[in-house]
């Protein structure tokens, strides 16, 4: 997708975008111009034009969160790759890694020991899918950040109670599903009330101009942009990624995203750490109707193959037809329909572009498998 097809879409909701030079304009495509959805640009046209941010230092910093729960599955994947886009654009990002989230979430059984030996698996996780970055805090590196640490300072806990002042016990049931939570799993924990207005302040704290995260995320993005509006404060761009479904769902979109892929069920999602061969195995049984445009294949595809390499190759046996090429995953789509691609084949030629992606984990783990092993003993507990 190139520069102007990008920002053709918000001109004429943000005609100011004409404001920016071409760099600018260049950094804008690269950070929006993946996502599923762009709430409040205004924000990140206004640093690019002024060169200035919420710190008011001209350094963008964006941010995502992560509880610490357990070993990384292919969602991870398509975050990390909204992240090399940050990173490509000079933004500072911020991975944030929510240990006290996890504990009110009853991770690991609010074993806070376990929950941060997976932070700290996380930090070598991220670093190995965005090829290790530069850390540090200035444009272009990628930094961590624990809740743990954060919460040392009480000017946060102050935040978070403006963050929960006015808000009603009904509107912060609405966001449970960002704990993958129903509306009434919580009524008996009263800590779990305060996870909206904890995450709210995380990103007014560390002065956040770009808060990302799965569509999953969107609600509690929404509640951090009502505090804002309640209290004067400036609010963060909020760039929201897609969701991967379950191998076993068809893929159908829907705002409870009880479709989405979930490690609590192994042979339905994709773990980062899952050899070629498992893969196309879970593969295999994954739905692929020809006759029905939805399926998690076609979102790997979209969300992950296309963006990181660009085409999507797949290898059949030779006794069953030529290796092919595809650029396009309407082209994809037609083939598997009218039967140039038989849904096998197309199914392992997505198994082995999502495992060429993954290359650098696999590399990092079998040389430094400490950590990974750490959570495995963890998990199986």
């Amino acid at each position: 997708m190139d520069c102007e097809s990008v920002i053709s879409q918000y001109r004429e909701r943000f005609p100011q975008i004409d404001d920016l030079d071409e760099p600018s304009k260049q950094r804008l495509a690269l950070m929006v111009g993946n996502v599923q959805e762009a709430v409040g640009i205004d924000h990140l046209i206004d640093c690019l034009k002024d060169n200035t941010s919420m710190a008011g230092d001209g350094v963008i910093r964006c941010y995502v969160g992560f509880e610490p729960s357990g070993k990384a599955h292919i969602g991870w994947k398509v975050i990390s790759l909204q992240l090399k886009r940050m990173l490509e654009a000079k933004t500072n990002v911020l991975i944030f890694l929510a240990d006290w989230h996890a504990w009110v979430n009853d991770k690991f059984g609010g074993n806070m020991e376990a929950i941060q030996v997976t932070a700290k698996y996380m930090e070598e996780t991220f670093l190995a899918l965005l090829g290790n970055p530069e850390v540090g805090e200035g444009p272009g590196q990628v930094r961590f950040l624990w809740a743990s640490k954060l919460m040392e300072d009480g000017d946060y806990w102050a935040r978070v109670l403006r963050c929960s002042k006015g808000v009603t016990l009904a509107r912060v049931r609405k966001t449970f599903t960002i704990m993958g939570r129903d509306e009434s799993s919580s009524d008996n924990d009263l800590s779990r009330f305060y996870y909206p207005a904890m995450q709210a302040a995380d990103i007014f704290e560390l002065d956040i101009d770009v808060a990302i995260g799965g569509m999953d995320q969107r609600k509690a993005h929404m509640y951090m942009r009502d505090v804002a509006e309640k209290w004067k404060w400036k609010k963060a761009t909020c760039l929201h990624t897609p969701i991967i479904s379950s191998l076993k769902s068809s893929g159908a979109r829907m705002e409870s995203f009880d479709h989405k892929m979930s490690k609590s069920d192994p042979n339905s999602a994709l773990l980062l750490h899952d050899p070629v061969e498992r893969i196309k195995k879970k593969m295999r049984k994954a739905y692929l109707d020809p006759e029905d445009d939805n399926s998690p294949i076609y979102e790997l595809i979209q969300d992950i193959i296309l963006p990181e390499f660009g085409k999507v190759v797949v290898t059949p046996n030779p006794k069953f037809g030529e290796p092919s090429t595809w650029e396009s995953l309407e082209d994809f789509k037609s083939a598997v329909k009218d039967g140039t691609l038989h849904p096998l084949d197309a199914k392992f030629g997505v198994a082995d572009g999502i495992a060429s992606g993954l290359a650098e984990v696999s590399d990092h783990f079998e040389q430094n498998p400490e950590l990974l092993d750490a959570v495995t003993d963890l998990m199986s507990q």
